[in-house]
């Protein structure tokens, strides 16, 4: 028993969710769950981004003001996350009153060690980045993302001594080598600490819209510097009855590629220069790419296709919420990028979900139901599957520990698939009514119960579900993992159901 504490970035809610957001928010639920299925005390915070010039502006363009519109956008993550199954223990928005109390104390922490000074910048800016550049990282003058002409800006602003963290940083890197995972993406953030840091902007007067300066009217925090801090508003920095000693020293921030300068550079840094530890641990994660020719069907906006066009809600109701989830897991590694397509999503649910999972289900109530007059058998101590299932209960908690739940995912079907493979060897359905089918069957249901326990963090509702059919009580993911896991543990014999499919498949062309 351990403790957790696991962040996703918040998200920027001048966007509407989308399926590269619901891979980061999903895998992160699922560490999550785990954790909670192996005992440990466990926190979840997920939420969204609300400050800086370029909400101002959408919400001008749409007439309202700046709260209204980020209550109306913000709310759209919620929904999407409800509708994903996402169980978060704070979704935090960054206007909330809570979070101007921590900024400006995390800050001013900062600015009283001497750590903020007050300088004029110049440089080129881009509105959709929120983010500035050089000319040498610009293209041409342009944004080398978003590609629109950078301005040039000039305001007078507070700096952050960010050139005084360099040596530090690069020390704390080599004395926690597991602070930033993958090592490739360690290695790309210490490259760039190597390159030279220069001191940074963040705060503005351009723009009213953020969370104003404690000790000089007229300027408000940058929106990614007030952003970051969400991470020690939810437990509470700055008030008197504060969890941080209880969390932070255990926290782990999943996060996408195009924001580790933010998170493993910047933010450790202001963490020293306020007298705070880095977080424990940031897993840097790729990005899905779009793949197939089917993506601009019915499930997204017709013409051109960007992940940012396809609604994980509406894939949710096409697929079902737990496949959609599976696929968002195990497809890809939590490191690489991926290539997203809904023939992925269709292959991995007729081949794991459908043709090996459900049909196993299927034919064990069966079978028991044909052979052991509907009531589950016991399985033996030393049966065939017995190891197989230890095998798999190891697998994944080394699998989970590591930010590899795919791997975990493979581990469990290794196991679905051994269990197919112990019944095509045994032919139950041939077999006579006695001890030899029990003892066949009472293996196959124990190693059923241990998959559904394995799959709950990804699949909670079919794992449920398969719990039910199996006329267990309680629920699968209620652990300590250590307990319920353990082969024989469920009492039996009990009686089983049979249902309707699982997992119904899907014709390749849908």
């Amino acid at each position: 028993m351990g403790r957790f504490y696991l962040t996703t970035p918040i998200y920027y809610v001048n966007d509407a969710p989308h399926v590269g957001t619901a891979y980061t928010t999903v895998n992160a639920d699922a560490i999550a769950r785990w954790h909670r299925l192996c005992g440990d005390d466990t926190m979840f915070l997920t939420g969204t981004d609300e400050h800086g010039q370029k909400m101002a502006e959408a919400a001008e363009r749409n007439g309202v003001t700046p709260q209204v519109w980020t209550d109306r956008t913000s709310a759209r993550f919620k929904e999407a996350w409800a509708a994903l199954d996402v169980a978060y223990d704070d979704f935090l928005r960054t206007t909330e009153p809570r979070h101007y109390r921590t900024v400006q104390s995390f800050l001013t922490r900062i600015y009283d060690n001497g750590f903020i000074y007050k300088g004029l910048y110049q440089g080129l800016y881009c509105i959709s980045c929120e983010d500035y550049y050089t000319l040498e990282a610009s293209d041409s003058g342009a944004c080398p993302v978003h590609h629109r002409a950078l301005v040039e800006m000039e305001e007078e602003n507070w700096f952050f001594r960010l050139s005084a963290f360099e040596d530090r940083l690069l020390e704390y890197y080599d004395l926690h080598p597991g602070f930033v995972t993958p090592e490739t993406k360690r290695n790309e953030a210490r490259a760039f600490i190597r390159g030279g840091l220069k001191d940074i902007s963040i705060t503005r007067t351009s723009i009213s819209w953020g969370v104003p300066v404690p000790w000089d009217e007229g300027h408000v925090f940058y929106v990614w510097y007030d952003a970051l801090i969400n991470y020690l508003t939810a437990i509470g920095y700055g008030r008197e009855d504060d969890e941080v000693e209880h969390w932070w020293p255990h926290v782990h921030h999943l996060i996408g590629k195009e924001i580790l300068r933010f998170h493993c550079v910047w933010w450790p840094a202001m963490l020293m220069a306020a007298g705070l530890e880095p977080p424990h641990h940031v897993h840097v994660h790729g990005w899905l790419l779009v793949g197939g020719e089917k993506l601009s069907k019915s499930l997204v906006a017709a013409g051109g296709v960007r992940i940012q066009d396809i609604s994980p809600v509406e894939l949710a109701a096409h697929f079902g919420v737990d496949p959609v989830r599976y696929y968002l897991v195990r497809e890809t590694a939590l490191g690489n990028d991926g290539d997203f397509s809904i023939e992925g999503i269709v292959a991995r649910y007729n081949a794991d979900l459908a043709n090996n999972l459900g049909n196993l289900v299927a034919r064990v109530a069966a079978v028991i139901g044909s052979k052991c007059a509907g009531l589950g058998p016991a399985p033996r101590d030393d049966g065939p599957l017995a190891a197989v299932a230890a095998a798999a209960v190891a697998a994944n908690r080394e699998a989970w520990a590591r930010f590899a739940p795919h791997r975990g995912l493979e581990a469990t079907f290794e196991l679905v698939g051994a269990t197919n493979a112990h019944l095509e060897a045994h032919e139950p359905w041939k077999m006579a009514p006695g001890p030899e089918v029990e003892a066949v069957m009472g293996d196959a249901l124990e190693a059923i119960r241990v998959v559904a326990i394995l799959v709950s963090p990804v699949m909670p509702s079919v794992a449920a579900e398969i719990w039910r059919r199996l006329g267990l009580a309680g629920r699968p993911d209620e652990g300590p993992l250590e307990a319920s896991a353990r082969w024989g543990a469920a009492p039996a014999p009990r009686p089983v159901t049979r249902a309707d499919a699982l997992f119904p498949r899907i014709r390749d062309d849908a």
